[in-house]
């Protein structure tokens, strides 16, 4: 049997309400990448308790801009969750950066972080620590199984949507009002 495949990369991955996953109750993740060899994507809707001075500190960066002190990080998976992820607007480019469209980067670099702090950094920015991951075929049965509603993702609701209201806005992206589904769905 040959099954065309389909990328879901530069889409949201909104959890349902019956996975009972404790890293993805109630989440929207962004997809970086989605190949036959599996996907990696980030959590944009959890804030941690750390912010982006919290961070700063640590990495002994000063911060420059006022504006991003108080930015929160996030816990954008359960993988790799020491290391930081900048998904941002693809009008600035580091080390380490991966293109996830015309629109959207993936970077995962100091420098990124030290112009962030500079107030030189992408337009608009999310970042978080960790990230989340698939293996060949595990998305695609996750999907398959109603764990997840896929959804083009929206830079509005990516960027410039307060976490606490992301999760909401992307569902109004499919038209869904998840207070109103079932977690049955699908199944008989």
């Amino acid at each position: 049997m040959n099954v065309s495949f389909s990328s879901f990369k530069n889409h949201f991955l909104i959890s349902m309400p019956h996975l009972d996953d404790p890293h993805f109750e109630h989440t929207v993740v962004y997809l970086c990448e989605h190949t036959k060899g599996g996907a990696m994507g980030v959590i944009i809707n959890r804030p941690s308790n750390v912010d982006f001075t919290e961070l700063a500190n640590y990495l002994g960066m000063p911060v420059d801009d006022p504006i991003v002190a108080s930015e929160p990080i996030y816990t954008g998976g359960p993988v790799e969750s020491e290391r930081g992820f900048i998904l941002h607007t693809a009008d600035k480019n580091w080390n380490n950066t991966l293109p996830v469209t015309d629109e959207v980067s993936l970077s995962a670099s100091l420098e990124a972080l030290e112009d962030i702090a500079a107030g030189k950094g992408a337009k608009a920015f999310r970042i978080t620590l960790g990230c989340a991951g698939w293996d060949p075929g595990q998305l695609e049965t996750e999907i398959a199984n109603n764990d997840w509603l896929v959804c083009e993702a929206d830079l509005d609701v990516l960027f410039h949507t307060p976490s606490d209201m992301q999760f909401t806005a992307a569902t109004q992206v499919l038209g869904i009002d998840m207070a109103r589904l079932s977690p049955d769905i699908g199944h008989g």
